[in-house]
């Protein structure tokens, strides 16, 4: 049977990802199972992982690239008794999403409703269990909690956003003036960061200051992100979007972090930091990661969550998402259709 894959075999731009055609089918070892993807997410961290700066991935070429991925089982390999061919299942792969076949660990997946939108699925995955995680794992905002989100307009934000709806949050979020609309549908009030200083917009809101910053920026951001938290504040630090769009070398990534280190141990108040990472936190707690992603996935089959889906594109066409993730002009998260007939 023919499939196909995308490939990275050098890292580089977009053009670097080439598709594959392949001949016969991966067979799944003991304790596998092989999936028949259906769609794959897109986003800012597959970008770095084709460019080669993403940690831990650095060197491993060649790569299929592609962080999540909503799939059927379609075989089982020796051993594998959780679950039946036919069964809808998801995981977060770091790589190796962007195919329409793949082979993993049983004990890796998370099974997922029958009936449920494969694209919308897929961004219950990195976009919002990073987002449901951050709001509910590393502090305790509770109800009427102000929260300044940055890159309001993104996958991650847009999640955060309507995350923090649900939870009875106040949300504040900066994005470009083409994103206020967006912002603004989700609740929460817009800060155009090309025009307003968001520090001083902040404060205007929020007096005494927010209560959490989610900041997906970087290092030169996080110190001015601290200046808007209140008594007892917490600062998310995620991600790298400005290193990803090339406004920020690792230096100044590296340095911001240092910087913000050393604010906090020059002026303790209460206030405080973390620095989160998807994938490290489910390797620490795996049980945790399946319970939150099956309350997301349980949320949107009852409708009560609204992912932002700015695309969905055959598999043919992961360059051109990674273009247009690069050019920061998406709205939400681009998907990708494994299931589309081969080019």
């Amino acid at each position: 049977m023919t499939w196909q894959k995308i490939l990275i075999d050098q890292f580089g731009g977009p053009e670097v990802l080439r598709i594959v055609t392949l001949d016969s089918l991966p067979e799944p070892g003991p304790g596998q199972v092989r999936i028949r993807v259906r769609t794959a997410g897109t986003g800012t961290t597959d970008t770095l992982v084709r460019r080669g700066d993403y940690p831990g991935v650095k060197g491993k070429l060649p790569l299929t690239p592609g962080y999540d991925w909503v799939g059927v089982v379609d075989a089982l390999g020796p051993g594998v008794t959780a679950f039946r061919v036919g069964d809808t299942v998801a995981d977060l792969s770091v790589t190796g999403a962007y195919t329409q076949y793949l082979c993993v660990e049983a004990d890796r997946l998370v099974a997922a409703p029958p009936g449920l939108d494969p694209a919308a699925a897929v961004c219950m995955l990195l976009p919002y269990t990073t987002a449901y995680q951050m709001l509910t794992r590393l502090g305790s905002l509770r109800p009427g909690a102000i929260c300044l989100v940055h890159a309001g307009g993104g996958a991650v934000g847009t999640a955060l956003l309507d995350l923090g709806r649900h939870l009875g949050l106040r949300m504040i979020a900066t994005g470009s003036a083409s994103k206020r609309g967006l912002i603004e549908s989700f609740g929460a009030r817009a800060i155009d960061y090309r025009r307003e200083d968001f520090i001083a917009r902040t404060l205007e809101m929020a007096p005494s200051g927010v209560d959490a910053v989610f900041d997906t920026l970087g290092g030169r951001s996080w110190a001015r992100s601290r200046r808007c938290l209140g008594p007892g504040g917490m600062l998310v630090g995620y991600g790298a979007l400005e290193l990803a769009q090339g406004r920020e070398s690792l230096a100044s990534l590296m340095w911001g972090f240092a910087r913000l280190l050393a604010l906090w141990k020059l002026l303790p108040d209460g206030r405080h930091y973390h620095f989160y990472n998807i994938a490290n936190r489910r390797q620490a707690c795996p049980e945790e990661f399946r319970q939150d992603v099956a309350t997301l996935f349980s949320l949107l089959a009852q409708g009560r969550l609204q992912p932002i889906i700015a695309d969905t594109l055959p598999l043919a066409s992961a360059a051109e998402a990674h273009r247009r993730i690069e050019a920061a002009t998406v709205l939400g998260r681009i998907v990708l259709d494994c299931d589309q007939p081969l080019t």
